[in-house]
């Protein structure tokens, strides 16, 4: 079986990284290293919740005013485009972000689902979603991130886990992923590598 769609995060892996997490934390109340923050969320009252969430908005608004793509992140979905191979993104942000990100910059998705749509990453809800409307088992479909919860989520599903090591902790992540690259690009030679393989295999 070969790899018949990519889903990947977005903010850090299509776009470059951005978001101070540990600066949103301090921001909204919680410590700098504490944890997930959509997560801590939860155990919030209602107005804590409220005054986080205009918080993470108005971070998420920067970002995406300021975003930039990715080294090779273009070139990287048309060339999936044209190989037939379905594009999803799986972000931990809000759907319409990620709709937004592909309307300045001109990129085609064929589905997003954003933390509105379900459990968010590392659940495997996401990915699962995915393959049920691509009509494809998870093991013909590959997860690329540059966030454990991005490998934990496609391992959970069973899919093949990408991660993308753009940022400092990296080397802690890999060795849970099944590939590691250095950009976003170099998920092509993987693929095509793999059906190189199950052809010679015939």
């Amino acid at each position: 079986m070969g790899i018949r769609a990519v889903i990947f995060d977005l903010d850090g892996t299509i776009t470059e990284p951005y978001f101070d997490f540990d600066a949103i934390r301090e921001e909204i109340g919680l410590p700098r290293n504490g944890g997930p923050i959509l997560e801590a969320m939860r155990d919030m009252d209602e107005a804590q919740r409220r005054s986080a969430e205009a918080v993470l908005h108005r971070h998420e608004q920067l970002a995406l005013e300021q975003s930039r793509l990715n080294p090779g992140a273009r070139e990287t979905l048309e060339a999936l485009r044209r190989a037939d191979i379905r594009i999803g993104i799986l972000t931990r942000n809000i759907r319409q972000n990620a709709l937004e990100i592909a309307r300045r910059h001109n990129l085609f998705f064929d589905g997003v689902v954003g933390r509105e749509d379900g459990p968010v990453k590392p659940d495997a809800f996401g990915v699962r979603w995915f393959c049920e409307q691509f009509d494809i088992p998870p093991a013909e479909a590959m997860v690329v991130g540059d966030y454990p919860f991005d490998i934990q989520c496609a391992k959970a599903a069973g899919a093949t886990a990408v991660l993308l090591a753009n940022q400092p902790k990296a080397a802690e992540f890999a060795k849970y992923a099944d590939f590691t690259i250095d950009r976003i690009d170099q998920i092509l030679g993987i693929i095509q590598n793999g059906k190189e393989h199950r052809a010679a295999c015939r």
